[in-house]
């Protein structure tokens, strides 16, 4: 049987017991009940935060975020994606209410952690530069604004040129299946969107879309449609060439 490639998401969970929890210098040593508890609470005053905010209530937007930001520092440190979520939550208040300073200060921390923790290439990476855009837009800076703005639209090309070539992947996979299953003309249609996929975000020269010419190849000849399966045996011109058995094609008269 074919192999199958498929994408594996790693997560790490950390299982927990009743242990105290402090590894960075500004958190404080809680239980795990504690901490679920305050986390707890903290949660509940972002939210309010983010209610504050989208009804144009800035000022209380800001006091809920605040509070929240003192839980999260405490329990998880400033060091942490929840807090550089609230970080950047309470930096775009500052922004709307014209305190660029403050807006800057915080929108840059909360960039930093995600940085540090995500890299350069996530979403939550490209949100924060996508803020520090419109932040120094605001104050007038364009050549800043211009920087983190064209940042953000490399990350986002980046990530939609991801999703298409796990998408390419799907389409092969569920071809490879029908495939086996005999379903040949499913399996062309899949191999085909994949194909369509790969020339296009990869190139042809790619050994994942020669793959792609590859399948295509194998099926044409498998049914017996030997033009189809040298066309495509041709396309696939990289090491693993395609070696098909010599077949005579009569004229039709």
């Amino acid at each position: 049987m074919k192999n199958i490639f498929f994408l594996l998401f790693v997560f790490m969970i950390v299982g927990c017991s009743n242990r105290e929890f402090y590894t960075q210098p500004n958190q404080t040593k809680v239980s795990s009940v504690e901490k679920e508890a305050l986390l707890q609470e903290a949660n509940i005053l972002n939210n309010r935060g983010v209610q504050a905010y989208k009804k144009g209530d800035y000022k209380n937007a800001i006091k809920y975020y605040k509070k929240s930001i003192a839980i999260k520092e405490k329990v998880l440190g400033e060091d942490d994606l929840s807090t550089a979520t609230s970080y950047n939550n309470l930096g775009l208040v500052y922004k709307q209410t014209g305190q660029y300073s403050k807006a800057l200060a915080y929108i840059k921390t909360s960039l930093k952690t995600r940085e540090k923790i995500l890299g350069k290439t996530d979403s939550r990476t490209a949100e924060s530069y996508n803020n520090l855009g419109t932040l120094y837009a605001s104050m007038g800076n364009s050549d800043k604004a211009l920087d983190y703005t064209q940042k953000t639209i490399d990350i986002k090309e980046d990530i939609i040129k991801r999703e298409q070539i796990e998408t390419a992947v799907s389409y092969n996979n569920l071809g490879t299946i029908r495939e086996e299953l005999g379903e040949y003309q499913k399996a062309l249609k899949n191999y085909f969107k994949a194909l369509k996929i790969n020339e296009k975000v990869l190139g042809t020269e790619h050994p994942i879309t020669q793959n792609s010419y590859k399948n295509i190849a194998l099926i044409y000849f498998t049914i017996g449609d030997y033009q189809k399966a040298q066309k495509y045996a041709k396309l696939a011109k990289h090491k693993e060439e395609i070696e098909l058995e010599p077949i005579v094609v009569e004229d039709k008269k």
